[in-house]
């Protein structure tokens, strides 16, 4: 006859972490697939705004061939913008939104930007308000929504699956950099060619989160300094009198934020409401537009 096999302290002891290993790993699966559906669901949800109411780039476009072209005449003009935006339909569907980024070195970077009441309810919502972990693209609410704040700071998550500002990273690599510096911001009001001059990891309450409430000396020196910190080299040369955007996300520190800053070289097609006389031709006559603000402030992401 066949002795029982005593059960002893130790067997329990380790059937007991068996089974607690096993929740664990069970809990983080879940957790796992909680966190790439809500990845999934924002990516469907943008893919989709992007397709019904965006003119996506040309092939030609993408590659970076954006350069100013000239007329018969042989005088520069400014390029057109790679997208055309409905802001018409989007507004139907959400009156917050203000703009729409595309970033010619990082296409995938091509989202609506919105503005809330304050900075915390698009951190957690998306465009269709639905609450998600990616969000939204959304500038400070302190801002004025037409971008013609001398610093205009539009905030994004950094997702570990690139979407957002998750690629912005790509924009620290100097070849990339040179190959196409610009931002464009297409707005209800008209469309903002940006020059790309400072890229750079700085703390969660640096002075680059500061906002502006018009040029001069004091916005030059932020200027430059701002250039100073850049990682990538460049020309840039400032006068204070221009229109700036600093696009923020995290980078997996909170005491740091990666921020690529860029400056307004042309405004392209603007609508009859906003140009009685003819379209500005250069950037320091943008602050004719609109009065700006004055604030200051950080942004603390998750």
């Amino acid at each position: 006859m066949k002795e029982k096999k005593k059960i002893t302290a130790g067997s329990v002891l380790r059937f007991l972490v068996l089974i607690v290993a096993l929740c664990v790993f069970v809990y983080a699966a879940y957790n796992l697939y909680q966190i790439y559906h809500e990845y999934q669901v924002s990516e469907d949800e943008y893919d989709n705004l992007a397709e019904k109411y965006v003119t996506t780039p040309t092939p030609a476009q993408t590659a970076g061939e954006s350069a100013d072209t000239t007329d018969a005449a042989g005088n520069p003009v400014d390029p057109e913008p790679p997208i055309t935006v409905d802001f018409a339909s989007l507004q139907a569907q959400n009156a917050d939104i203000v703009g729409w980024i595309y970033v010619e070195a990082v296409p995938n970077i091509n989202y609506p930007i919105l503005q809330g009441e304050d900075n915390e309810y698009y951190l957690h919502h998306t465009f269709e308000k639905v609450k998600n972990t990616s969000a939204s693209i959304f500038l400070d609410y302190q801002n004025t929504a037409d971008f013609s704040d001398s610093n205009t700071i539009v905030y994004g998550h950094n997702m570990k699956n690139g979407s957002m500002f998750g690629l912005l990273r790509n924009l620290f690599d100097q070849k990339t950099y040179d190959e196409n510096p610009y931002i464009w911001i297409l707005t209800p009001k008209g469309n903002y060619r940006y020059e790309i001059f400072s890229v750079y990891e700085t703390s969660a309450d640096s002075a680059t989160y500061t906002l502006f409430g018009g040029g001069g000396q004091e916005f030059k020196s932020y200027l430059e300094k701002c250039k100073g910190n850049s990682v990538v080299s460049n020309e840039a040369a400032f006068t204070g009198e221009e229109k700036a955007i600093t696009l923020s996300t995290c980078t997996g520190n909170d005491a740091t934020r990666r921020v690529v800053q860029a400056k307004c070289i042309s405004i392209v097609q603007p609508i009859a409401s906003v140009t009685a006389t003819p379209a500005p031709e250069n950037v320091d006559d943008i602050e004719e537009i609109q009065d700006n603000t004055s604030q200051e402030m950080h942004y603390d992401e998750n």
